[in-house]
This record gives structure tokens, sequence and C-alpha cells, in this order.
């Protein structure tokens, strides 16, 4: 008869970290905080709004806080996952259950709910719109090009725009509206095949 293989806790990409995340429910279940699943794992939310988070990866486990670059963070736990890319998110990074320090865990978990009361949140930041005089041009004399450009939504068209601007040299943006002229008139976004 083969062995059971252990019951795999979607936030515990690995299973490696059970006993490591029950230690951090524990710690979380002092506070006011209630418990969802969001995305596959846990999140904890006060009147409804995200505060905190937990998971097990690869080669550690944490805490993320959603709002985290509101949090003194005196002791530097706190990293930023993508810099550059997220703006508000911070997490904190474990490799062993000793790192867990329940005291400062919960004082950091404090402060993020006291944060959240307070209203402090970070508002995603709008991107400046780009319109590429070469592109536009191209689009007032075709007007079969200039419908198909109307079919995809804003982001889309903003995505085009960019990636003519990108080019310094007039004859790459050139070549460049040549590439993807057949991707607009299919129907296709500039970067639909990573997606």
């Amino acid at each position: 008869m083969e062995a059971a293989t252990p019951k795999k806790h979607v936030w515990d990409k690995n299973n490696n970290w059970t006993e490591e995340l029950n230690l951090l429910k524990e710690i979380i279940a002092k506070t006011e905080l209630i418990e969802t699943t969001k995305w596959g794992g846990p999140v904890y939310v006060l009147n409804g709004k995200n505060v905190i988070g937990i998971g097990g990866f690869k080669s550690y486990f944490g805490i993320w806080f959603y709002n985290g670059v509101f949090l003194k963070d005196d002791s530097k736990e706190l990293v930023n996952a993508q810099e550059g890319v997220t703006k508000s998110l911070r997490q904190w990074r474990f490799n062993t259950i000793e790192e867990v320090n329940e005291k400062k865990v919960l004082a950091y978990i404090v402060e993020a709910i006291e944060n959240e009361k307070a209203g402090k949140i970070s508002k995603p930041t709008t991107k400046k719109t780009v319109i590429s005089v070469e592109l536009q041009e191209e689009l007032n004399n075709n007007d079969t090009l200039a419908k198909a450009m109307t079919q995809f939504s804003l982001a889309k068209q903003r995505e085009f725009h960019e990636y003519i601007e990108e080019a310094k040299r007039e004859a790459t943006k050139l070549t460049r509206i040549e590439k993807i002229k057949p991707m607009i008139l299919d129907g296709i976004g500039l970067n639909d095949r990573y997606k």
C-alpha cells in the first residue's frame, strides 16, 4: 500500500512550511483581523480591506503587508518584492521558524491595522498617455487601420503608441509601425503573446 501524500494547502505552495504558517496564523488570530481566502491563500482583512496575507514559497515563507510602504520598519525587516514595480506592498520573509519573533511580528501587524483605520492607502498612479506622432499620422491616413485600432482597449492602444515612442531613431519608428500594422489589422495586441 502506498503512503498517503500529505494534504497540500493552497497557501503553502511547496508544502514545506505548514508548521511555520500555522505559527503566523496563531499570531494573527490575536488581532481583530478576519481571515478570508483570496488568490488561493489566506488574506486578513479589516472592514473588507486587505491588510496582510501569508504564504509559503520555494525558499521562504512570509507575511505581506498590502500598505506596507506606510510601516515605520525601524528594524528593516520589509522588502519590496519588485523594486520599481510594486508601490505599496511589502514582504517580511522568513527562512526558519526560529526567525519569527512573535512580539515583533505582532507589533508590525498592529501598526498595519492602525494605518488601515487611519485611512493610509496608496493610490494607484495613472500612466500619462503617450501619443506617437508617427503612428497617429499613419492612423489619420489609413481609415481601415484607424478603425481596427479603435477595437482595442485604451491600454492596448497606449502600448502600441509607447512601443513606437520608445524608438530613438525616426527610421526605427517607421520600421516598428510597419511591423505592428498587420497586428492591429488582425486584432492582435502588442503584448498578447505574453498573456
